[in-house]
């Protein structure tokens, strides 16, 4: 035993050797090297965000900025279950171009940003090797490239409630004013991209109290940080009364934060009394949270494991000088995560795997980061390298989460091939859709031109774009193929469309599977197109005949068909029918 653990030694001692000058790099030129990763953290997002259609969610948001006036577009902006800041951004940007990677170059922007205040952050609090481990994690974990190339609101959120957290830092070790009113305003726009902005600065809030109490700083720091509170607790109303009030009504009295999201693939996010004891609720969807972050089940669950060593070792350890306390920096890291858990727990907010927790992201990873620099003895370069590894299988292997398209289903040119063979299609033959494809297809059949829907149809939207006539029906998100006979047989009465007329069907996007089901049925004679796997069109003619709909599928409506049946609404009255995920 003695000379396995000589030989092991040896190794380390081997090791450390091997990557001292990298440590000693990192030391004598921080920024040389901050500045370094952050640009290949952007190379990255850039590549990792070009080549590939926008989904559903992502045709949405910017379907829902591209109206032709700022009044419509805030009028719009009040059905998406989210604040308005991205869709006035997206009004702005569209002069710019309206491509897949314009569109995604602000969430790529400002993800980068957000890295950077996260290693700014971690490095006012914690020693170096905790700050570079966990600027690495951010920058290369598969979560934070996915939310950070994509057309949704976290990567602005994140990076303005890091930036807030960062300058009240700033603000509180220096007894300065500007990084204090810098840090309100970033609060506000961080409220202004996402309603979970509430739980940040509701814990970001009570630290702030905790720090100021302890250390009295002088007034006018306090009156700073008060004046930028009650700003955004007039945010918070303002949006609560004029668009989360809305959201509830159109649910017929559900709170708006529940919604479908209860029910639906975040079902398991929400407590539910009597179904699952509150501790276990607690530990299995913090665990939930790792494991989203890692988007790798078992890394995720080890990384749980080392922030709970983290969080013990940031209480142990000793008060550093011109830091907060330990226990200051132990309420900040898990402060949020209760919050978040009691919002859950109180039914008002999901908790666990998802990207609604995504603010949770940075206090995790600086646990972790807390532990994993004790486990390599605070050695920078070797730190680094182990996260820059745990990063390197999580994007190799990761674990597949629903919904879910694979980066090859989602390939420009599957869409581009979609697309042209519709435009090659009879422009007499109509184009009949679900509502997940329907802002899809507008997007890209009307060359991002802003549309202008017709809704005299009960039930259905329809618009027309280079000759080509587009039917969808606002009441069924995903067609199934018992819910497409109901569907079909109605918009063929409300439309009058005679018998023999040739209609093309078309799915794109999560959790489509009525192509197949479909082709069991070998008396359709169907003959679908698949572009991938989450783009199908097929053509089916009025007054064909039609299976016994008892004999059709009933599975799910993808994720959020229920939502119809449910609560008997048109889903273009229904916020929540794509923004709620994004």
């Amino acid at each position: 035993m003695a000379e396995i653990a000589q030989v092991s030694a040896v190794r380390q001692n081997r090791l450390y050797v091997l990557l001292d000058p990298l440590d000693s790099s990192i030391q004598r030129s921080p920024n040389r090297w901050l500045y370094g990763l952050l640009a290949a953290g952007f190379a990255v997002r850039i590549w990792h965000a070009s080549g590939t259609y926008l989904n559903p969610d992502e045709a949405l948001h910017f379907f829902v900025a591209n109206k032709t006036s700022w009044w419509l577009t805030y009028r719009a902006s009040l059905n998406v279950s989210h604040p308005p800041l991205l869709i006035f951004l997206l009004h702005i940007w569209r002069a710019l171009g309206t491509s897949e990677l314009t569109l995604r170059m602000p969430s790529i922007l400002a993800g980068t940003v957000f890295c950077w205040f996260a290693y700014r952050w971690l490095a006012m609090l914690f020693d170096q090797g905790v700050a570079w481990i966990g600027f690495v994690l951010l920058l290369f974990l598969p979560s934070s490239i996915d939310l950070s190339t994509e057309v949704r609101q976290y990567a602005l959120y994140l990076a303005f409630a890091m930036g807030s957290a960062y300058f009240l830092e700033r603000a509180l070790a220096k007894n300065s004013v500007p990084p204090m009113l810098m840090s309100g305003t970033l609060l506000w726009l961080a409220i202004g991209s996402h309603f979970s902005a509430f739980l940040f600065a509701a814990s970001l809030g009570v630290y702030a109290i905790v720090r100021m109490v302890k250390e009295r700083p002088p007034l006018k720091i306090f009156a700073a940080w008060e004046a930028g509170q009650i700003v955004a607790l007039g945010i918070c109303y303002f949006l609560y009364v004029t668009q989360l009030s809305r959201i509830g009504q159109a649910y017929g009295g559900t709170k708006a934060t529940q919604g479908w999201m209860g029910n639906a693939y975040l079902g398991n996010s929400y407590f539910v009394p009597g179904k699952i004891n509150p501790l276990l609720f607690t530990f299995a969807r913090t665990g939930g949270v790792f494991q989203y972050l890692f988007h790798q089940s078992v890394i995720g669950d080890v990384a749980y494991l080392l922030f709970v060593i983290g969080m013990v070792l940031v209480f142990r350890s000793p008060s550093s000088a011109g830091r907060p306390t330990s226990r200051q920096i132990g309420l900040l890291l898990s402060l949020p995560f209760g919050v978040n858990c009691v919002a859950a727990v109180a039914r008002l907010y999901p908790y666990g795997g998802t990207r609604h927790c995504s603010f949770l992201f940075p206090f995790a990873v600086a646990g972790i980061g807390v532990a994993l620099a004790w486990l390599v003895r605070n050695h920078i370069a070797l730190g680094m390298t182990v996260a820059l590894l745990v990063a390197l299988l999580c994007n190799v292997f990761p674990s597949k989460r629903l919904p879910y398209i694979s980066p090859e289903s989602q390939r420009k040119a599957n869409m581009t091939a979609a697309i042209q063979f519709l435009r090659n299609a009879p422009s007499a033959e109509p184009i009949f859709v679900d509502n997940q494809t329907h802002v899809t297809l507008a997007h890209y059949v009307c060359d991002q031109r802003p549309i202008e829907p017709n809704h005299s149809v009960v039930g259905f939207v329809s618009y027309e774009c280079d000759g080509h006539r587009v039917i969808a029906s606002t009441t069924t998100f995903n067609f199934t193929a018992r819910t497409f006979y109901q569907q079909w047989q109605s918009m063929v009465t409300m439309y009058r469309l005679p018998p023999g007329e040739k209609v093309w069907v078309a799915q794109m996007g999560w959790s489509i599977q009525l192509a197949p089901e479909l082709a069991n049925f070998p008396e359709l004679h169907l003959h679908p197109l698949y572009f991938g796997d989450n783009l199908q069109i097929f053509d089916f003619t009025v007054g064909q005949s039609l299976p016994d709909p008892k004999l059709l599928p009933a599975s799910v409506v993808g994720q959020f068909g229920f939502i119809a049946a449910l609560f008997g609404r048109d889903l273009r009255f229904l916020p929540c029918r794509f923004p709620a995920r994004a």
